[in-house]
C-alpha cells in the first residue's frame, strides 16, 4: 500500500505538467457527474428551442450548411484539423431532424452529426472534405414564409492557411445575443476542470459508465436501436440495484443521453476515489463480417488479445472525434510513466474483478466464447482505479438484442454484475485491512 501510495504522489506531480499542455486546448463541457448519495439536478429551462429541419448547399469552394430552429440561440463555431471539422456549440437543443440527416454531404461538408452534450448544451460537428474557413455564422429571423434559420458559410482555403488559423484561433465565430441583434467575436476558451464532490461518506465508491452518449449513439442494430440508450437502462438498473444493498457509494458518469468525452470519464472515478470502474457497452460486426454473440469482458492491455479485441477498442477510442474536441491526449512520455508505475498493481486488481465477473455472469448470461479479452481501450487507463468494461451482447445478432431489450434478461445480468462488485470489494477491503 505505500508503494501505491508513493505511485500516486508521482502521478500526482507529473499530471500538474501535464495540465499546462492540456489547458490550451479548446474547451469541452463539463460532463454531470449522478451519484446516488446526493444526485445534482441543474436548472434547466422547460422547452427547448426545436431544430426541425437542416440542409447543405453549394460546391467544393463554397458551402452552406442551414439549420431551421424556431427561435434565434447564441452559438459558438470552430475548426479543428486532421480530420478536418467545424464543431458548432448550441444551448440546449430539441433535434427533430428527418431520419437520415447528416448521413451524406456535399461540398466541403462530407456529413454532420449532431446531440446532447451535456445537460443544457447541444454540438453540431461537420466532417470536412478538406480544409476551410467559416466565413460567416448567422442567426435569421422567420420571413417570406421561412422559419428561423442558423446558417454557416464555409470556404475552401490551402492546409497551410488553415493551420495558421488554428494557431491564431481566427477561424472561431461566436454569436451571442445584444440589444442591436447579434455580434459576431472571436474568442479562446480554456478547459474546465471536473467539480470533485466532498462527502464524508465512507463506503466505497463505484463508477458505473454507460458508454457513448448524446452526439455519439454507439453501435446501432438494424431497425435503428441506439448502443446508447441500451446500456444507460442497465447502467441505472444496476446503479438501482447497488443503492439497494447499501454498501456501496455509487456514481453515474452519465444519467441522461449527454456525450461525456472519454478522459472526463476517467477523471471521473479518479476525482471520486472510486474503487472500482464499470464501463458498460454493446458491440456490433459491421456487415459481411459473419455472427456473434454473448457477453465479453475486456481489461486494459497495451496488446490486443485479438483481432476482435483491437477493432473494438479502435472504434471505442474514436468517441472523443465523434464528439468534436479531443482534450485528453497527454504527452507519450508522461503516459508511459504513469502506465509504468501506476498500473501495475491496478492491472492485477482489475484482471482479478475480470475473473469474479466472468464466474458470476456465466451462470445468468450467455457469454461469447472468448468471453475474456484485452485492449488499449482509453476509458480503462485510469491509473489507480481498477477498471473493466463490459460489453453486454452484439446488437448486430438477433437473439442477443432479444435479450438487450428484454427487462427480464437486464434484471438477471444486472443481479449477476452486482454480485461480482460486492465480492470483489468485500474480499479487497478485507485483504486491504484497516487505514494507517
Amino acid at each position: 500500500m505505500a508503494r501505491r501510495a508513493n505511485h500516486f504522489v508521482l502521478y500526482c506531480a507529473i499530471s500538474a505538467c501535464a495540465a499546462a499542455f492540456l489547458c490550451l486546448a479548446p474547451s469541452a463541457l463539463t460532463p454531470a457527474v449522478a451519484e446516488t448519495a446526493a444526485p445534482a439536478v441543474a436548472p434547466v429551462p422547460t422547452s427547448f428551442p426545436i431544430a426541425s429541419d437542416a440542409r447543405i448547399a453549394g460546391d467544393d469552394h463554397q458551402t452552406r450548411l442551414i439549420v431551421d430552429l424556431d427561435g434565434k440561440v447564441p452559438l459558438r463555431a470552430f475548426a479543428l484539423a486532421d480530420p478536418y471539422r467545424v464543431v458548432i456549440d448550441l444551448p440546449q437543443v430539441n433535434f427533430r431532424l428527418p431520419k437520415g440527416t447528416g448521413e451524406s454531404g456535399r461540398g466541403l461538408i462530407k456529413a454532420f452529426r449532431y446531440g446532447l452534450v451535456m445537460p443544457g448544451g447541444s454540438r453540431i460537428v461537420l466532417d470536412l472534405s478538406g480544409p476551410a474557413k467559416i466565413a460567416k455564422a448567422e442567426m435569421l429571423d422567420p420571413a417570406n414564409g421561412q422559419p428561423g434559420r442558423m446558417v454557416i458559410d464555409l470556404e475552401s482555403i490551402d492546409r497551410a492557411a488553415f493551420m495558421q488559423a488554428l494557431q491564431t484561433a481566427e477561424n472561431v465565430a461566436e454569436l451571442r445575443p445584444t440589444v442591436a441583434g447579434t455580434e459576431t467575436t472571436a474568442t479562446v476558451s480554456r478547459s474546465v476542470p471536473l467539480p470533485k464532490v466532498e462527502t464524508d461518506d465512507p463506503r466505497p465508491v463505484v463508477v458505473i459508465d454507460p458508454g457513448h452518449g448524446g452526439i455519439d449513439n454507439g453501435t446501432q442494430s438494424a431497425d435503428g436501436v441506439a448502443e446508447k440508450t441500451i446500456v444507460l437502462d442497465f447502467a441505472v438498473a444496476l446503479r438501482d440495484r447497488l443503492a439497494q444493498q447499501g454498501k456501496f457509494r455509487v456514481v453515474l458518469t452519465r444519467a441522461d443521453d449527454t456525450f461525456i468525452p472519454l478522459g472526463d470519464r476517467v477523471k471521473i472515478a479518479r476525482e471520486q476515489s472510486a474503487a472500482l470502474f464499470v464501463s458498460i457497452h454493446a458491440d456490433a460486426l459491421p456487415r459481411r463480417e459473419g455472427d456473434a454473440q454473448g457477453a465479453t469482458i475486456y481489461t486494459l492491455s497495451d496488446k490486443a488479445s485479438d483481432a476482435e479485441a483491437q477493432r473494438l477498442a479502435d472504434a471505442e477510442n474514436k468517441a472523443d472525434a465523434i464528439g468534436g474536441v479531443n482534450l485528453t491526449e497527454e504527452p507519450t512520455e508522461v503516459a508511459d510513466i504513469l502506465i509504468d508505475l501506476a498500473q501495475r498493481e491496478t492491472k492485477a486488481f482489475s484482471n482479478r474483478f475480470a475473473q469474479q465477473l466472468m464466474k458470476d455472469m456465466k451462470a445468468t448470461t450467455r457469454m461469447h466464447k472468448r468471453p475474456m479479452k484485452s485492449a488499449g481501450f482509453r476509458v480503462l487507463k485510469a491509473p489507480d482505479v481498477p477498471s473493466v468494461l463490459i460489453e453486454l451482447g452484439y446488437v448486430s445478432n438477433k437473439a442477443d438484442l432479444q435479450y438487450l431489450l428484454s427487462e427480464q434478461w437486464r434484471s438477471k445480468t444486472v443481479g449477476a454484475v452486482a454480485q461480482a462488485i460486492d465480492s470483489f470489494l468485500s474480499k479487497r477491503l478485507v485483504t486491504a485491512g484497516p487505514p494507517g
